[in-house]
């Protein structure tokens, strides 16, 4: 199944579970309260948002929805937790460096494997680009993308395809281009990035209209 396509509202929420879960675990799964907390922090995150309560409420029904969240009842308050992999069956490494992209935006395999330290140990970056690169090549449909290597870099950077937000395949497009750079190579794939994330919303939508008949 293609995954489904995530508002930036819902991306920042499951970023926050994949994070809690490895890094406050005596405090998890999260209450609202706490999810609105991590949700607005204002380091480790890109873009820095502010949501409000019914932001994440929102966000929670739409993961809910898609069984990449779940609710649990505990004491006064409500509880949740992210099901990112059984729904996506994914092992745990890759999640975690899922959760780093919906929080941080694209990144470098080496700046992932900073980054994810807390939620997974990778042995070294040759182990982070193998699981992007499982990622990108899921049948089931690619997760993230290798952005273009920009002038000066050594590094390619990846961005997230689960999330309706995509800043990476904007930024290239609208940037303006070093001497050097060739502009047409570098439009072919900032669109054909566009047209996967297209794709991804089309078939969300027939399965919306699956469910709803």
């Amino acid at each position: 199944m293609i995954p489904p396509l995530l508002s930036v509202h819902e991306a920042r929420v499951l970023g926050v579970l994949v994070e809690k879960q490895r890094t406050v675990p005596d405090t998890y799964p999260l209450t609202l309260n706490a999810l609105v907390a991590g949700c607005n922090q204002k380091s480790s995150r890109d873009p820095v948002l502010t949501l409000s309560d019914t932001d994440v409420q929102e966000a929670l029904d739409g993961l809910k929805h898609r069984s990449l969240a779940i609710e649990t009842s505990g004491g006064r308050v409500m509880h949740y937790a992210h099901n990112a992999e059984r729904a996506l069956t994914l092992p745990s490494q890759s999640v975690a460096l899922m959760g780093a992209l919906l929080l941080r935006g694209p990144q470098t395999a080496g700046e992932l494997r900073i980054n994810t330290e807390r939620m997974h140990r990778f042995a070294d970056i040759s182990t982070v680009e193998a699981f992007l690169n499982e990622l990108a090549e899921r049948e089931a449909g690619a997760l993230v993308a290798e952005l273009p290597r920009t002038p000066g870099t050594r590094e390619t950077r990846w961005m997230q395809l689960l999330s309706e937000a995509a800043p990476a395949m904007e930024s290239a497009a609208n940037a303006a281009p070093a001497p050097g750079v060739d502009v047409a190579a570098l439009a072919d794939e900032v669109a054909m990035l566009r047209d996967e994330v297209a794709a991804l919303r089309l078939e969300m939508e027939a399965l919306k209209r699956e469910r709803s008949s």
